[in-house]
């Protein structure tokens, strides 16, 4: 493997800023004067064609007059110069730049045009650009400091990305005083082409960047970020802040960056999704960061409070209150333990107040015994400086402490003068230290968070959840009719048809015409009933006076019909009405009535919602939302979201519902929506669910066209787990042999495989020494994002128990057009034909996909993987760089 296509924007060994000046309120006379102070290890060139010098140094007319190679150029000239700059870069052999300029798509329609020019020349020279309207990029580490932030700061291991130079230079104004330092700053502007997914999947792999922090206002390319995010978030924590939490929000964000902004609720749900943590202040991006780069384990969000003082305690206990911190429930053998070393005045509960005459070594006792608390996952130990209070002496004590117990010690030293020594103390030995009781709660919570949404991360669901395949095909043959009478939303008996393919209990309809057509439906049904109003323009029937319920006799029925006729066309005199639907009334005295939809996220495309249901669902507002598709794992987090949730257990007189009812509807819900790309809008409402199971009882849907494409799920921002991908095979000697896509579960198979192998085998795959994967490569392997890579595995079962015997992977390289591959087979497993039936499904995976050609490198001595290649059609050839490498290719 090559270095990273985006090196030379991150490790430059040369710079060239095009518009370097004297002048030193210009942009281009600070970003050189930065570049001069910052100490930049690389050649530095100044491009003005006015001046002979810049700042000391020889000014070149244009880049073409520098000798050196120039491996990143910094624009800080006008908009309407910078397509001819990028095309004399491109010429030049440059491949990175970043353009601080602004008066692009951002100003209107002539700055788009100006943008449009620019990128076109880039992609014809191949040039990458950070920006344009940004603050620039930062690498403390080797020095390079290419932005207008007048200031430098210190090398440190968070990255930090950020869609506003404005909030960049906040943050790095921030820094210093807080001791923080980082190991990139890229300040990304209007991102008209190196975006947010190509910037994390650097980052996900740079050595000098232990975690991620993120500015966001918008999101361009929904399936590139959730998956670059995806596969970063597997190795590193990442925190983002998300503003326009509002509507009003959401408007400046769209007017000031021209990127989508869609629902606030399904971008929660995207991140949680993604193993990553939001946070609501700069301070909370920090202070989470560094809390979670302490040593101590985050196992849960119970919580015990040791403090000196009560109103403090009362503070804490309320903000954990508000994030859905549980505040832990102290054991009676706790309380016990407590009661032998504190005083009798002491709270007797948590918050444990251990009174404001607190010695240190009162501190440690009360510490220690919460921490060993099977019932506590963390401690917060709060110190205000009273009279008698040692905080250094305090600090020092619990240090010591926390050094015995792998749960989280976080720490809140109240004040200031008194009290900066013990805070010192506790940043020296990164400890967490706040100076509020809430800062200290927030920290907790966005940890615990962290490894909550890790677990969701770790979720690689199908699209199909059952045994008992729905009809796919009947359901797309059923809304293609609909839109090809140039409609859009379905009928109820429609909508109830669709639902029924894909085996989702219905309540049973009919439509009726006239009154008596209805007496005899109803009669045939069973009395009593419900009549609905059947039109596809009326959503909410009962408004519109469309519902009549509980119907006993003939008479109802007739006048029901009538009435409903009359109501609607009185209220709603534009709707198409196409007569009444009649349903038998579900009596269910033990039912819950819940809702479950999907709608369309302009951002990340269809969403799951789930929450109580009924005529007052807008007003009760109780709605959970999540990105399909949906596991079982994932929709028990959904339904737990809700308010409702906690009605679904034995509730007064009523038993508990059936959740397995309920958790399989949601996963047919999943199914629905991860193979119909037409599904625009679903209302299942009234679900109506008891101890016996799950009815629709009623159905909305609203369909549209798709946009063509070759892959199957482009309409989803979370790529399924590619279950069309699983083969069955049988080797001559009659053993059966599976073929399919690797899980995380699959991680101690996996382990156990490259154990296996021999010494020789291992080196040929991995090319150094390897004798078993480290976590952090499990992790890689396992735990894939199927959108860029996919990994087969060749299985059999041996004594119940299924055996690796074979793996094959490709990664989808930058230009999206190609994909790299590897290949290993077990050594008894060998001459088996295992390896060239895996990379049959592996290069049909890769067409599927859409690629073009496949790649790789090959060890010159590993002569049989250089003669199945070439029985498979690859090109082989010698390696320019190591002559002990063959470079293979094969178009597909």
């Amino acid at each position: 493997m090559g270095q990273h296509y985006l090196s030379t924007l991150f490790s430059p060994g040369s710079v060239a800023v095009i518009g370097a000046s004297d002048r030193v309120e210009a942009v281009g006379g600070i970003v050189f004067k930065n570049m001069l102070e910052s100490g930049f290890k690389g050649a530095l060139y100044a491009v003005n064609p006015a001046r002979k010098e810049v700042q000391g140094r020889r000014a070149y007319a244009s880049i073409d007059e520098i000798a050196g190679p120039v491996e990143l150029a910094v624009i800080c000239t006008r908009a309407d110069t910078i397509p001819d700059l990028i095309e004399a870069c491109g010429k030049r052999g440059v491949h990175a730049a970043v353009i601080l300029s602004a008066g692009f798509s951002e100003v209107g329609s002539q700055g788009a045009i100006i943008e449009r020019a620019v990128i076109a020349n880039a992609k014809t020279y191949g040039v990458r650009i950070i920006g344009p309207n940004c603050l620039g990029i930062m690498r403390p580490a080797i020095g390079l400091n290419a932005t207008f932030f007048k200031g430098n700061v210190k090398p440190g291991n968070l990255a930090l990305v950020s869609q506003s130079g404005a909030l960049c230079t906040a943050i790095l104004d921030w820094a210093p005083p807080n001791d923080i330092g980082f190991s990139s700053v890229v300040s990304m502007g209007t991102a008209a082409d190196i975006d947010f997914g190509e910037i994390l999947d650097y980052l996900a792999t740079d050595t000098q960047t232990k975690s991620i922090l993120i500015y966001i206002e918008g999101i361009r390319k929904a399936r590139g970020f959730m998956s670059a995010l995806r596969a970063a978030a597997r190795s590193k924590p990442i925190f983002v802040i998300k503003v326009g939490r509002h509507q009003a929000g959401s408007r400046a964000v769209q007017s000031h960056t021209g990127a989508l902004v869609g629902s606030d609720n399904v971008f929660d749900a995207a991140l949680r999704r993604a193993g990553v943590v939001r946070v609501m202040s700069i301070g909370g991006l920090f202070s989470a960061a560094q809390s979670l780069a302490s040593r101590h384990h985050y196992s849960g969000n119970r919580l015990a409070i040791v403090t000196n003082g009560g109103g403090p305690g009362v503070m804490a206990i309320d903000r954990a209150v508000d994030l859905g911190v549980t505040v832990a429930n102290l054991s009676e053998q706790t309380i016990s333990r407590l009661n032998e070393v504190l005083p009798a005045t002491w709270s007797h509960n948590n918050p444990v107040d251990i009174i404001g005459d607190a010695t240190p070594e009162r501190y440690r006792e009360a510490a220690s015994i919460c921490m060993q608390d099977e019932g506590v996952d963390g401690v917060l130990v709060i110190l205000t400086p009273q009279a008698m209070t040692a905080p250094l002496e305090v600090a020092q004590m619990l240090l010591d402490t926390s050094s015995h117990f792998r749960k989280p010690l976080l720490t809140c030293w109240m004040g200031d003068t008194q009290i900066r020594e013990g805070r010192a103390l506790f940043a020296r030995s990164h400890v967490p230290a706040f100076r509020t009781p809430e800062a200290a709660v927030e920290a907790f919570s966005y940890i615990t968070d962290f490894y909550r949404n890790q677990r969701l991360l770790a979720q690689t669901p199908g699209p199909l959840s059952h045994r008992d395949e729905p009809d796919i095909e009947g359901a797309r043959m059923l809304i293609e009719t609909v839109l090809a009478e140039r409609r859009k939303v379905l009928s109820e008996m429609e909508s109830k048809a669709l639902l029924a393919a894909f085996h989702i209990p219905v309540a049973s309809t009919v439509v009726a015409r006239s009154p008596s057509e209805a007496l005899m439906l109803a009669q045939e049904l069973g009395l009593p009933v419900a009549m609905k109003i059947n039109s596809p323009d009326i959503t909410h029937k009962s408004d519109a006076g469309g519902v009549k319920l509980n119907l006993m006799n003939a008479a109802a029925v007739r006048a029901a019909y009538n009435d409903i006729m009359i109501e609607v066309k009185k209220n709603r005199p534009d709707a198409r009405l196409d007569g009444i639907a009649i349903q038998p009334m579900v009596i269910k005295p033990n039912g819950r009535e819940l809702m479950l939809g999907v709608t369309t996220d302009p951002v990340f495309g269809p969403v799951i919602t789930f929450g109580a249901g009924g005529t007052t669902v807008e007003v009760m507002g109780d709605r959970a939302i999540a990105l399909p598709p949906l596991n079982t794992f994932l929709a028990r987090e959904l339904i737990a979201g809700t308010r409702v949730s906690k009605l679904l257990g034995t509730f007064r007189h009523m038993p508990p519902i059936q959740m397995e009812a309920l958790e399989s509807l949601l996963l047919r819900v999943s199914e629905m929506v991860c193979e119909l790309p037409w599904l625009k809008e679903m209302d299942i409402n009234p679900l109506i669910v008891d101890e016996h199971g799950a009815l629709a009882a009623d159905a909305r849907v609203v369909v549209d066209y798709a946009p063509v494409s070759g892959d199957r799920y482009a309409h989803m921002a979370i790529y399924p787990y590619p279950a069309h991908l699983v083969t069955q095979w049988q080797l001559p000697d009659g053993t059966d042999i599976t073929i399919r896509p690797i899980r995380p579960e699959d991680a101690e198979l996996e382990q156990e495989f490259v154990r296996g192998l021999s010494e020789e085998t291992k080196y040929f795959r991995f090319m150094n020494t390897v004798h078993e994967l480290s976590e952090a490569m499990l992790v890689r392997f396992t735990q894939l994002d199927y959108d860029r890579e996919i990994a087969l595995l060749a299985v059999t079962e041996k004594n119940g128990k299924e055996i690796e015997i074979g793996v094959c992977r490709y990664a989808i390289n930058p230009d999206g057009a190609s994909c790299e591959f590897a290949l290993v087979v077990s050594d008894q497993w060998q001459h088996k034909a295992v390896g060239h039936k895996l990379m049959g499904s592996l290069m049909d995976a890769a067409r599927s996909k859409g690629l073009k050609t496949m790649e790789g490198e090959v060890l010159a001595s590993n002569h049989n993987m250089l003669k199945l290649v070439a029985t498979l059609g690859f090109s082989i050839a010698a390696s320019e760089e190591d002559a002990a490498i063959r470079k293979i290719c094969r178009t597909l």
